[in-house]
């Protein structure tokens, strides 16, 4: 067993791709998930979960149907399961993700925007 902290600045450092979760530990059946978002993403839901935004750096939109909401740094915001919802950052934007293992970032919209699961950092 390792004592060694994990540090978010290295593992943002680590990759540079948008739009591309990386795991960086797992706690039961969660993952805890690393992102850099800019430009739009796609509209989706994910029917059999939450999903937790944690905004680490930069500011995040998340656009809803009915409305949205604006996280800055140190803020987040737990989407319900199963509301379509749409994320969106003007500039480059560092978030954490909190969501069980499997769950695709793209939910069942798929596309382009569908990153591979379970990347490690």
């Amino acid at each position: 067993m390792s004592h060694t902290p994990i540090n978010l600045k290295d593992k943002f450092s680590q990759f540079s791709e948008h739009w591309s979760p990386r795991v960086i530990a797992e706690l039961n059946d969660y993952q805890f998930k690393i992102a850099k978002v800019q430009d739009d993403f796609v509209w989706h839901s994910h029917p059999d979960t939450d999903e937790v935004f944690l905004v680490i750096e930069g500011v995040l939109d998340i656009e809803f149907r009915d409305g949205g909401v604006t996280l800055e740094a140190g803020e987040m915001y737990v989407v319900p399961k199963g509301v379509e919802h749409k994320p969106r950052a003007l500039s480059e934007c560092k978030i954490m993700l909190v969501e069980p293992k499997g769950v695709v970032n793209t939910g069942e919209a798929g596309g382009d925007l569908t990153a591979e699961n379970d990347v490690w950092v």
